[in-house]
Parts: structure tokens; sequence; C-alpha cells
């Protein structure tokens, strides 16, 4: 008869994984496979529902499958029980962007919720009892006073912030624009408050921007700004922001993560305002501590378990992956 370690079945040790086939989601138990050196098993608690995944499961944006999904989760390490969240790039380490400093682009990179479910790492989805993180993954650990549902997002929605706003410098008594109050725009939000900055937000949902005010922010009122972050994806929005720019303005391109139509720029305007445009995608290991660490600041401060649903398990996943309900920004997953 097998053995019970902790939630693990020993003897040929299993765990249970909802796996995206393209057409739906697949309840499968798993084989837990042997850990090479470096790596961690870590037993799901939560996962969050990112954006990127509703766009995979409605086929908006190309992904491996079969793949267990999900890449916003917290956990404990089996073994030790450390809580922790995790970056969800894993890079080489070696090549030339890694060795640059941008590992969030490194050449060989391998995504958490992003590998095929029939290759060579399997349990790389938080949609599941367990997660194996390789050698070298980004591994953070979280204070207790950070509950599950806000501690899981840090590990997309909180750290690309803070990637976004280090691209756009000292926010102290800045103006700022957020377009898009989504869980990214609704945290930059708040991350932009913190800091000092006076911050207007745009979202075309009432809902979410009645949110957005909970969180610091105020509706827009059109007037100039010195730093714009888009987190819409929307041309439309894009080529707003760069009109709203004062003399020295920074806009920061977080959102248009899929193709679309271009944006006129015209260089004289640049040259002229002295403007900065530049774009973020993933983040490096530092931001990811700085989501945790600005999250257990701020847990007493915003309402951040208010805005993600009621967990459902794993059996309840495929009703998760759709568009949250009004005056939530994320559903939840509890394997």
């Amino acid at each position: 008869m097998d053995t019970v370690i902790g939630d693990l079945t020993a003897g040929g040790r299993r765990t249970r994984a909802a796996v995206w086939t393209g057409t739906g989601v697949d309840l499968r138990e798993v084989a837990v496979p042997d850990l090479d050196i470096g790596e961690l098993l870590v037993r799901v608690d939560l996962a969050t529902v990112c954006g990127s995944d509703l766009h995979t499961v409605s086929g908006r944006r190309p992904a491996p499958c079969p793949s267990v999904l999900g890449h916003e989760a917290v956990g404990r390490v089996v073994g030790s029980g450390q809580r922790v969240v995790w970056g969800v790039t894993v890079a080489c380490g070696r090549c030339d962007r890694c060795e640059s400093g941008r590992t969030a682009k490194c050449r060989n990179v391998r995504k958490v919720g992003h590998e095929r479910y029939d290759g060579s790492w399997p349990l790389s989805g938080g949609y599941a009892q367990h997660i194996v993180l390789p050698a070298g993954s980004c591994v953070v650990p979280v204070p207790e006073i950070v509950p599950d549902t806000v501690a899981a997002p840090a590990a997309c929605a909180t750290a690309t912030v803070m990637a976004a706003l280090e691209q756009a410098g000292d926010l102290d008594g800045r103006r700022v624009l957020i377009c898009g109050a989504g869980m990214l725009g609704v945290t930059a939000t708040a991350a932009c408050a913190v800091a000092g900055a006076r911050v207007w937000v745009t979202d075309p949902d009432p809902v979410r921007m009645e949110i957005a005010e909970r969180f610091g922010g105020r509706p827009d009122d059109g007037a100039a700004v010195d730093i714009a972050i888009d987190f819409s994806g929307s041309s439309v929005a894009v080529a707003r922001c760069l009109d709203r720019l004062d003399v020295g303005g920074v806009l920061v391109l977080a959102g248009s993560v899929t193709p679309g139509p271009a944006v006129p720029l015209d260089p004289e305007a640049v040259v002229r305002r002295w403007l900065t445009v530049t774009g973020v995608h993933n983040y490096e290991p530092r931001h990811l501590e700085q989501a945790v660490r600005f999250l257990a600041e701020t847990v007493g401060i915003y309402p951040w378990d208010e805005v993600v649903g009621e967990p459902v398990g794993l059996d309840g996943l495929a009703e998760a992956l759709v568009p949250p309900a009004a005056g939530l920004l994320r559903a939840a997953v509890a394997p």
C-alpha cells in the first residue's frame, strides 16, 4: 500500500493538475517527477487568473498546448514549508541578454504556465496542486500578513507594475495618467499614489473606474501629465497618452502585448518636447521582490482582497477562465 508524505503519495508520487487541451480543461492525476539539483517542489495554495490566460483560452493568444496554465500563484515549498511566490520567467543566465541584465528576455527563456504538458516540464503552471520550479527560478518569501488572494498576483501583475514604474522614473509630486483599470492599472494607481504622485485614471468601464478611485486614483481631467503608463493595449489610448505628455514627459507601454494598429509618432514633437517612450515586457527578479514588499506595506491600506473572487477548486477552473464578474479584477483557484 502507498504511504502518504504530506499531501503526496509516496512510492509513485501523484498530484492533480488541470491541463488545458485547446478545447477545455482536463483534470489529470499527474506523476511527480524526481527533482534535479536546484529544483523545488511547491504545493500551490492559491492561483489567480491573469488576463493572458483568458486570451489563451479564447484563442486570442497563441500558447503551447496541452499545458498547465497559471502563472500568478502562491504556495509552500514541500519539505521546508516556506511560503513563497515565484517569477514568471526562468532564464538561462548565460546568454548575452542575461549577461546584460535583461533576464526577462533571455534567449532560452522558459515561462511558468506557458510550457507544454507533454514536454520536459509538465508541472509548470499554477493550476495544479503542485508545481516544479526549475533551478534558477526567482523565488521570493511571502510574509504571513499578506493573504493568499493578495500575494498571488505579485507574480505577474504587481511585479510587472514595479518594472513599469522603474521605467517611469521619480514619481513624487508628478502628474501621472494610468490608462486601463484592470489589475495592473489599479495596482499602478496605488503604487503611484503611495510614491507621492497625483494619479488620474481612464477606463471605459465605470465599475473599474470606481475600483481605481478606491486605490488612490481620480477620473481623468484631460490635462497635461508628466508620466503616462498604458496597460490597456489600445492603440487609440497610446496615441492619446502621447498627446497628453508635457515637456520632458515619459510614456511607458506595458499593455501592448498583441499586434494592433500602428500609432502615429511625430518625431519633431518628440524632439521639441523632449519626450521618452519606452516599453516593458515581463520583469526582473528585483521587481518581484519589490512587489511582495509593496503588498506587505499596503495590505492594510488598500482593499486588495476585495478585487479577487472567491476561490474555486480545480474542478471549477473552467468556470474561472472567463472575464471576472463586475467589481472583481481576478478570479481565483485553490487547487
